[in-house]
């Protein structure tokens, strides 16, 4: 093995740097797991001349991805450009020059995470991904090495802090969508386009690779029913809270024998859930197994130095295993066919908030509605509105398929005593006796 290891940098962002500044400041603990040094050599730039607040030297950057991708004395090559196509491009000529890779991009590994792994267990290569879910909390190697022996049958997790933020702010503090969004996007936990984060895309992504690796098949983005954040009202949000619960922009991934259910979607979590007190930009996923019981992992979900640690610990996996000679064993290909439950076949309760007409007989006419598909009934506040015609009804359901859930919800649109069907949202989580 060479005194020291070289690497190849593609994209030098926020993340790009941060991982620069972790292996120059802990050249002493690389040097000690490794028994040697490791050198960034190469980083790939859009512009030489930008200022930049780390020390790099001139001839580290280059325009040209070709003086990494086929530099034979490059040994890793780190992807943090993000994007898809010229990233996907990239780590598979990386590959193909057998030269092992470690991403942060959770876009490109929800996409064509399969085709790429495939990829690198033919060239006998590593490819590893922990900073794609997550930032610095160590979920995906904890799927695959830590709960290696049980068997998962649930993860459920706050993997967008942006989303969190907003509704953490908007619950506790009493304000406006619009607002907080503005003041996230000033702290610089949302983009300029919000859209996938708000709309869940950001999280659908996250929860597709945990579900990959949790249950061992290959699920796909278009496998994920997806709800954003977008419609969530400060009236939802006291009602909840009036009846116990939490909102939280939850990933679910839930299997049942051999079927699987993927899902993301704002979500009702009791306030003695774990998932509730995790407030903020924070990140958190609970991790159902049939040997473990519940677990939960807690930690900063993104941000310069959490994700780059996430990408140096999986850089100094890889070589330390190129320093015992077991690369690419580590590749890890979905076990079993992907097989999806059907709407008859997921099976929740459900938080839902109807305005009706305040007149004898409306409940009357909800609650046969309701049994005739099997929906009963957990919990129920009527309130009567300022215009005095109509009241508000909020119910909690108890679990019921989603088939039966969705056709109630549109039988109620067209009710007569019905006005508006206001929201309807998921409820997750057991609340403590």
């Amino acid at each position: 093995m060479n005194k020291r290891m070289n690497i190849g940098l593609l994209g030098f962002g926020t993340v790009g740097t941060g991982v620069l500044q972790i292996i120059q400041d802990h050249q002493d603990k690389l040097v000690h797991q490794l028994g040697c040094g490791v050198d960034v050599k190469k980083i790939l730039v859009s512009d030489i001349e930008k200022k930049r607040d780390v020390n790099v030297a001139p001839e580290q950057l280059t325009l040209d991805p070709q003086e990494i991708l086929d530099d034979p004395e490059i040994d890793v090559v780190v992807e943090v450009m993000g994007g898809i196509d010229d990233a996907r491009s990239y780590i598979r000529h990386a590959l193909e020059n057998n030269k092992h890779v470690v991403t942060a991009n959770k876009d490109l590994m929800a996409l064509h995470g399969s085709e790429l792994l495939q990829l690198a267990d033919k060239q006998n290569c590593d490819l590893f991904y922990e900073a794609s879910v997550a930032g610095g909390i160590p979920i995906l190697r904890t799927l695959v090495e830590g709960l290696a022996s049980d068997r998962i049958t649930k993860m459920m997790g706050i993997v967008n802090g942006t989303t969190n933020y907003i509704l953490t702010k908007m619950s506790k503090e009493g304000r406006m969508y619009d607002e907080v969004l503005k003041e996230a996007q000033a702290l610089g936990y949302a983009e300029a386009d919000p859209t996938a984060d708000v709309e869940g895309l950001d999280a659908a992504r996250k929860i597709s690779i945990l579900g990959t690796l949790g249950f061992s098949m290959n699920l796909d983005l278009n496998d994920v029913s997806v709800k954003g954040i977008t419609d969530v009202t400060s009236a939802d949000l006291h009602y909840c809270d009036q009846l116990g619960y939490t909102m939280k922009l939850v990933g679910i991934a839930n299997r049942c024998g051999d079927k699987v259910e993927v899902s993301v979607q704002p979500a009702l979590v009791p306030h003695e859930h774990p998932l509730a007190s995790v407030d903020d930009e924070y990140n958190a996923v609970y991790v159902y197994g049939e040997a473990v019981g519940e677990t939960m992992f807690y930690g900063a979900g993104a941000g310069q130095l959490p994700t780059a640690t996430a990408v140096v610990s999986d850089l100094v996996e890889v070589l330390k295993n190129k320093r015992l000679g077991v690369n690419g064993n580590s590749v890890v290909i979905p076990q079993f066919d992907k097989k999806l439950k059907t709407d008859e076949e997921i099976y929740s309760k459900y938080f839902l908030r109807i305005h009706a007409k305040d007149i004898p007989g409306t409940f009357a006419s909800l609650t046969s509605l309701f049994n005739e598909y099997g929906v009963s009934l957990e919990k129920i506040l009527q309130v009567p509105l300022s215009e005095g015609t109509l009241a508000e009804i909020i119910v909690v359901t108890h679990a019921v398929s989603k088939k039966n859930y969705d056709t109630v919800l549109e039988k109620l649109k067209s009710a007569g005593v019905v006005v508006e069907v206001k929201s309807s949202y998921r409820v997750e989580g057991e609340m403590k006796k």
